[in-house]
């Protein structure tokens, strides 16, 4: 297999360039049709699709619910109140408060319980550096806003499918206006809709803790994204598209919110909120209950870093902290945690996620009826600190990513990896498997579409450009390539069947259902062609799944 051990530092100028291009078709747009929700009026504007000029719909901003602020924060979502007049949706809704992933050499969980602090300081002058780079980026607390893109005019077609997109970052930063719709409409043949969501990320969307379950909303931002989901089942046909036919996808975190959403209430969620589901690079982190050890310690820092410690009502504090308070505090927490891991992440809440999602999947307490899931070759790659290569322990490596492993279980979760390569590779292959692959491979309870995607360096979110590119020429720049990989998201939204092709151009052989033993491999040869075809899941890596 060909590839390259590296950093895809493009990728972050590629969702830069894709942001920018996002947010400068309006700039040639006219006024289409209003829509009317009950609770507002909006009116999109038509635009051209920068690749293939065909005409779609845009509307950005449009807010699905109430301003997360005040009494709101911490607590669930909440439907938006009565805005008179026409809105304008062509301009793109601040981003959601953002952090970032980890960056220090050790975990703080393996601390005890109140020496946190002290490993979490960071100088002034960073936090000051990171305000200014809030400030550029417009993100507010008010942020629970989505875009919906259509093909052709509004009313031109009716019945469509929905592509439902969460984004990844983490669960600690990201937003909907670095992707383009377009691309969706495009690659789908002009036959399906597109809604692209924000959520609340870090400690607003994910503070955890006995208090929060008892006063607010653990997994705000899961409740935001189902939230969305139910806006698409009253609004959606209003655009143009079928409620009954809607698939969601994300990417990193935004599939692990797929996932999430998948075993939401025991798989139970009635009514059903979509038919399919599709992930990228699914990221699982560690999901503990909301109040056990790492949930708590986290709630009690937040408590400190806000000055909350002494008031009678923690929570309430919290509340009416300002939020640049609180933004500081989340951007020093993430910032502190282990290198390349997120700290507020979902928890096991006991309501809305009532299990860890592995635990579910085996169950087979599902939502929807089929699952697409596409992994990259080295996911694990770019959220290793690479300088550490010829210094890192495999089993000190271990005890970090997972604290709450005793002395047994982290040599036992080592020797899994004795023999793959040099000390760095082991961990690389750790943190990709552990995060990313093992919340796949072993659920065939639910019916499964699998795929890797091996294109060089196959690190994580290498794969997007392909997909979300917006005109971008990828690394690999090959038609037959490009078309056979992107399509198969959008083959499996419309008709539930990658083999069922919309484009006839589609020369991508048979895709068998995976069966604990088969995935389609996305790669290319040597000489430079396309290498697609079915390949053997490694038994090697399923055994360490096990």
């Amino acid at each position: 297999m060909k590839f390259q051990s590296q950093f895809s530092i493009s990728i972050i100028a590629g969702f830069l360039f894709l942001r920018t291009a996002a947010l400068s078709v309006g700039k040639t747009a006219t006024l289409s049709s209003v829509v009317d929700l009950g609770y507002a009026q909006y009116q999109g504007r038509l635009v051209q699709d920068p690749v293939s000029n065909a005409t779609h719909t845009q509307f950005l901003g449009v807010r699905y619910a109430a301003p997360p602020t005040g009494t709101g924060r911490f607590a669930p979502p909440a439907p938006p109140s009565f805005t008179a007049g026409v809105q304008q949706a062509s301009a793109a809704a601040p981003t959601c408060l953002a952090g970032s992933q980890g960056h220090a050499p050790s975990t703080p969980f393996r601390l005890a319980v109140g020496q946190m602090q002290t490993a979490l300081l960071r100088p002034v002058e960073e936090r000051q550096k990171r305000a200014e780079d809030i400030s550029l980026a417009a993100p507010s607390e008010d942020c629970l806003f989505l875009n919906v893109w259509v093909p052709g005019n509004l009313g031109e077609k009716e019945n469509l499918p929905v592509v439902f997109f969460i984004h990844g970052g983490g669960y600690v930063e990201g937003s909907a206006s670095a992707l383009d719709g377009n691309d969706i409409l495009r690659e789908s043949g002009e036959a399906a809709i597109a809604v692209l969501i924000q959520y609340r990320l870090g400690l607003f969307g994910f503070l955890p803790g006995q208090k929060v379950k008892d006063g607010g909303a653990l997994n705000a931002g899961l409740l935001d994204q189902q939230f969305a989901l139910q806006w698409v089942q009253q609004h959606i046909s209003k655009f143009g598209g079928d409620p009954q036919k809607v698939t969601i996808w994300g990417q990193s975190a935004g599939a692990g919110s797929v996932l999430q959403q998948v075993i939401a209430n025991g798989g139970k969620t009635d009514p059903p909120l979509f038919r399919a589901a599709m992930t990228s690079s699914t990221f699982l982190p560690s999901q503990y209950k909301y109040n056990d050890r790492i949930p708590e310690t986290l709630y009690r820092e937040v408590v400190t870093q806000t000055n909350c410690s002494s008031a009678a009502d923690t929570l309430d504090c919290l509340r009416n902290v300002d939020v640049s308070i609180l933004e500081t505090a989340n951007t020093v927490i993430n910032n502190n945690g282990f290198f390349g891991t997120f700290v507020f992440v979902p928890v096991v809440d006991g309501t809305f996620i009532t299990d860890r999602p592995t635990q579910l999947l085996k169950q087979g307490k599902v939502n929807g009826k089929i699952l697409f899931s596409n992994t990259n070759t080295f996911e694990g790659q770019t959220f290793v600190n690479q300088s550490t290569a010829d210094t890192v322990q495999v089993v000190d490596y271990v005890s970090q990513l997972f604290p709450e492993l005793g002395s047994k279980e982290v040599h036992a979760a080592a020797a899994q990896y004795a023999g793959l390569g040099t000390n760095i590779a082991q961990v690389v292959s750790i943190m990709g498997e552990c995060m990313f692959f093992f919340s796949l491979y072993p659920f065939f309870i639910y019916i499964l579409c699998v795929s890797e995607f091996a294109i060089p360096p196959g690190t994580h979110a290498s794969d997007v450009v392909y997909y979300f590119g917006n005109g971008a020429t990828p690394p690999f720049s090959n038609p037959d390539f490009d078309r056979e990989f992107s399509e198969s998201f959008f083959n499996f939204a419309l008709a539930l069947d990658v083999n069922v092709k919309w484009d006839k151009d589609n020369k991508a052989p048979f895709w068998p259902l995976w069966k604990a033993g088969n995935e389609m491999l996305f790669n290319e040869t040597e000489a430079g062609g396309a290498d697609i075809r079915v390949i053997k899941t490694s038994d090697a890596l399923l055994r360490r799944c096990e």
